[in-house]
């Protein structure tokens, strides 16, 4: 419940911007990972590679991203983020961190510092499970 809280929250903060939610994903990715081909983002965001590249036609026609040749293979396209989707991304998540903070506001350090902990330990959990599963 507290996960769909803050996307909900997130949702609401996107509003802001003109971004829909699922370019802000793609911008995520692009910020985490660098450029990707078409083919790597649909994978990672579990869209077909016809919804991704409808996905990058408007972000690209509202110059959050642009398409540029790989240096080492002219044959391959990558998606490449601009500075206004960098731009979008960082003061989304500052939007995003400044509610958790307004909200641990009432808890105690010692509260704030136990869940810190316990988040990490359930993330690294997850994060094992998952590195299991896929091998």
């Amino acid at each position: 419940m507290v996960a769909q809280m803050i996307k909900q929250k997130g949702r609401e903060i996107l509003t802001e911007f003109p971004i829909t939610p699922p370019q802000f994903i793609a911008l995520q990715w692009l910020s985490e990972n660098g450029d990707l081909t078409i083919g790597e983002l649909s994978s990672k965001m579990h869209l077909a590679c016809s919804t991704t590249t409808d996905l990058i036609d408007r972000m690209e026609k509202n110059k959050l991203v642009e398409r540029v040749k790989d240096q080492n293979d002219r044959r391959v396209v990558r998606i490449h983020m601009l500075n206004i989707g960098q731009e979008i991304i960082e003061e989304v998540v500052h939007q995003r961190q400044e509610y958790l903070r307004e909200v641990l506001n009432n808890f105690s350090k010692e509260d704030v510092d136990f869940l810190e902990k316990s988040m990490k330990v359930l993330f690294a959990e997850m994060r094992n499970s998952r590195i299991k599963q896929t091998t």
